[in-house]
């Protein structure tokens, strides 16, 4: 019992690691995207990002100070809700973000990319947010912001997490037209809260997406238990009779994360490469180790 247990902790505390380097990606990929790409063209973002890029023009406040504050009272509401092992990922982030956001803007300041090609400027700040909330997402962390109130919904409602994020950032957005007395920027800002909605979605979306396989192999029980032991998933082994040889055979049902389907493929290849395996994609799992059913 002990080797297994010695298994089972190493794994768990190298998928914790991954987690927090994954957070630390996407922190540094939305900070690239708000600081070099958004702020610099007065382009407005949602959430905490947005009403921090909103005190910044009306009063030079550095954003780092506006989003931390903010964020410590919404912290509170993640702990209550959403439980200590997300909220403590989610102060990582938001600690990593206060960290980046002074380095990024001073190792670019005077930098002002774009600056003739707004639009341009929108779409890709848009695709370095989004992608940086998917990512943080799918590692079960948050930038903070709206992101936690997003989360917060996600748990209890069946609600994408980008849609939600979209109806809550649009009066911040709005807003800042009180200070850019410009209404073109605020449809940047708009288009911006769309796009990086959007890859968001596409993120996690494909982090979460799962496979189900059928195997028929003679060796179905050796199989069966390193599915067990090296992938913690369930294997339900169905008793069938071959049409034409008549003969009776063990077909193993699978559901997995996408993302786990080559490391299945090498376990059953080593184990019996003559086995039958069929993979094909479902729309959604729910049950333990998968999404929760969300409805009323």
């Amino acid at each position: 019992m002990k080797p297994t247990l010695s298994i089972t902790s190493r794994q768990l505390m190298l998928r914790e690691l991954h987690d927090y380097l994954m957070i630390a990606l996407g922190m540094l990929f939305y900070a690239i995207g708000w600081t070099v790409f958004l702020l610099p063209n007065d382009i407005t973002t949602g959430g905490v990002p947005g009403i921090a890029s909103i005190v910044y023009w009306a009063t030079g406040l550095n954003v780092q100070y506006t989003y931390f504050a903010i964020n410590g009272g919404l912290l509170i509401a993640s702990l209550i809700v959403l439980g200590w092992r997300f909220s403590v990922k989610t102060i990582f982030a938001v600690l990593v973000m206060t960290f980046i956001l002074p380095i990024i803007q001073g190792a670019t300041a005077g930098l002002h990319l774009l600056g003739d090609q707004p639009f341009m400027a929108c779409v890709i700040g848009a695709s370095f947010c989004g992608s940086g909330i998917g990512i943080a997402f799918s590692a079960n962390g948050s930038s903070g912001g709206t992101d936690i109130i997003a989360a917060i919904i996600n748990k209890y409602r069946d609600i994408t997490l980008g849609r939600v994020i979209l109806m809550t950032d649009m009066i911040i957005i709005s807003s800042s037209y009180f200070v850019l007395h410009d209404w073109e920027k605020v449809v940047y800002g708009f288009a911006t809260l769309y796009i990086s909605s959007f890859v968001l979605d596409q993120v996690v979306n494909s982090a979460r997406q799962s496979v189900q396989f059928f195997i028929i192999s003679k060796k179905h029980e050796e199989i069966g238990r390193r599915i067990n032991k090296d992938l913690h998933r369930g294997v339900t082994v169905i008793d069938g009779t071959g049409m034409y040889t008549g003969l009776g055979v063990k077909m193993m049902f699978v559901l997995a994360k996408k993302r786990e389907s080559t490391t299945i493929f090498r376990l059953i290849k080593d184990i019996d490469p003559e086995a039958f395996v069929s993979q094909s994609a479902v729309i959604g799992v729910y049950g333990e180790g998968f999404d929760h059913i969300k409805v009323k």
